[in-house]
């Protein structure tokens, strides 16, 4: 019983070992704001994203989600596009001459004009759509599982890969960025960003952004942290669904 009870002393020991040993590997940062702007209370904020000097953002609810341009230092829309209220809008993102927007159920996706924003047509999407961000070749989504889809323009599958974190699955990817080679995903219900290489899926950092939104700031409605955006010069921000604000960040290593 002893030589047992031993035995399974040893194995025990040996697996904390080897998960503080994998764990080693995915580097841990915290973040530290450097500047933060108004956010519009009322944005279920869904997908987030920069292009051509331009803060695009898309928000979610049925009867509430809408496309829209934002002044980055007054927070408010310049253009505003509501979707039907059938619709449950999602992430979002421009490739090419194209911004595509994904509903959540609805199974189908939107084409706008990048330039003009007008709509151009409707896709089918057989899966939940979650986040949405491009490597400037192709489509990367998310759908709350832990898989990531890379996809042609035509939102054919081209790639699947699974998401692992110290060798285990990490599901609830939802919103994306493609930030130095690297994929950001927001964790859903978290207060967690990670880092995924988008070759195996492993990811190699995650930030912890515990307390980015002050208790003071936040009301009965306010959600998740959910919003990851990065600007032509490098700068980085985060926000939240139904957040009062947003905030330019840079990492700092724990």
């Amino acid at each position: 019983m002893m030589r047992h009870l031993s035995r399974i002393a040893l194995l025990s020991g040996m697996c904390l070992f080897l998960c503080a040993c994998s764990g080693a590997q995915v580097k841990q940062y915290r973040v530290k704001v450097l500047q933060e702007y108004p956010h519009d209370r009322d944005a279920y904020t869904q997908g987030l994203f920069f292009h051509g000097g331009t803060l695009y953002e898309t928000t979610g609810q049925y009867g509430s989600s809408t496309l829209r341009t934002v002044d980055l230092e007054s927070g408010k829309p310049l253009t505003n596009q509501r979707f039907a209220r059938k619709y449950f809008g999602e992430g979002s993102v421009i490739l090419g001459e194209t911004l595509y927007i994904l509903t959540w159920t609805n199974k189908v996706a939107f084409k706008y004009n990048a330039k003009t924003l007008k709509y151009e047509s409707t896709l089918s999407y057989n899966r939940e759509g979650w986040g949405l961000t491009t490597d400037g070749k192709q489509l990367i989504a998310s759908d709350g599982s832990s898989n990531l889809y890379f996809m042609d323009r035509d939102l054919k599958v081209l790639r699947k890969q699974q998401v692992t974190m110290n060798g285990r699955p990490l599901r609830n990817l939802n919103e994306l960025e493609w930030i130095d080679g690297k994929v950001w995903a927001n964790v859903y219900l978290t207060d967690m960003i990670v880092i995924i290489n988008p070759s195996n899926g492993k990811v190699e950092a995650s930030i912890d952004c515990t307390g980015l939104l002050p208790a003071k700031l936040r009301n009965q409605d306010t959600d998740v942290l959910n919003g990851i955006a990065i600007d032509a010069a490098g700068n980085i921000y985060l926000t939240g669904k139904l957040w009062p604000r947003m905030y330019r960040i840079e990492l700092v290593k724990n």
